[in-house]
């Protein structure tokens, strides 16, 4: 789904000689999506969903509210990286979404300079970055300052999210980059859902109907386009 080019084979993801860039700039990417009230699928529930990417062929986002039990520790040392950043090592991994959910995404503030092997760059918003060595960096201190970790992602087909915004399952909220940084990075995750809500301006429990639900693991194609580093080890996702 993504436009990414691809990067080189895994088996050698250093020798990539120039960073992938790709750039997303479709009407609904950099915003947040709002679960509403009526949602009644389990894995978006009061869920608050940031999307990186919206074309003709679908929709793809993390959620940002719903840590998990597994800590970065943990995380690296699957991955085989030492991480001694002492504030960073019971941070918890996010899950993201139900599709492809042992593989690693990265949303962080995007540098003027990227620098990784395969980032998505949201115009005015943040990076999604799907490669290892931004973990190389956060684990020797070289890394975004601030990033939020997450397994898997949520997708929507083709005209999908549309048709479940119109039938009231989701909010979309644009925001500032800054509002979005200052709720997915420095506010504390239970309090993520109503800090995005605050910025609807009316109370979305007036609302109803049919809630939506994004692909799950067994609909999604496996089209991101990355190259993703994962808990079971390197692979291509095109």
């Amino acid at each position: 789904m993504s436009s990414a080019k691809k990067a080189p084979p895994a088996s050698d993801p250093a020798s990539a000689s120039e960073p992938l860039i790709s750039f997303s700039a479709d009407h609904l990417a950099n915003q947040f999506l709002i679960a509403m009230p009526g949602m009644v699928d389990p894995n978006f529930a009061g869920s608050v969903i940031y999307l990186f990417e919206h074309t003709e062929r679908g929709a793809m986002g993390l959620v940002v509210n719903r840590p998990t039990e597994l800590d970065l520790a943990t995380l690296f040392d699957k991955i085989e990286l030492k991480l001694e950043i002492a504030p960073l090592l019971e941070q918890p991994v996010y899950f993201g979404g139900p599709v492809q959910v042992e593989r690693g995404f990265v949303l962080h503030e995007s540098s003027p300079s990227p620098s990784y092997s395969s980032s998505l760059i949201i115009p005015g918003g943040l990076t999604m970055t799907t490669s290892k060595d931004v973990l190389e960096d956060v684990a020797v201190g070289n890394g975004p300052r601030k990033f939020l970790m997450t397994l898997g992602y949520a997708g929507w087909s083709a005209g999908q999210l549309e048709e479940e915004i119109t039938l009231n399952g989701w909010m979309n909220v644009p925001l500032s980059c800054q509002q979005m940084i200052d709720i997915i990075f420095d506010t504390p995750s239970s309090q993520r859902y109503e800090k995005a809500m605050s910025h609807l301006g009316f109370d979305p429990s007036h609302l109803s109907g049919e809630a939506g639900h994004a692909w799950s693991t067994q609909e999604a194609d496996d089209d991101t386009g990355f190259w993703l580093w994962s808990t079971t080890g390197w692979r291509s996702s095109g």
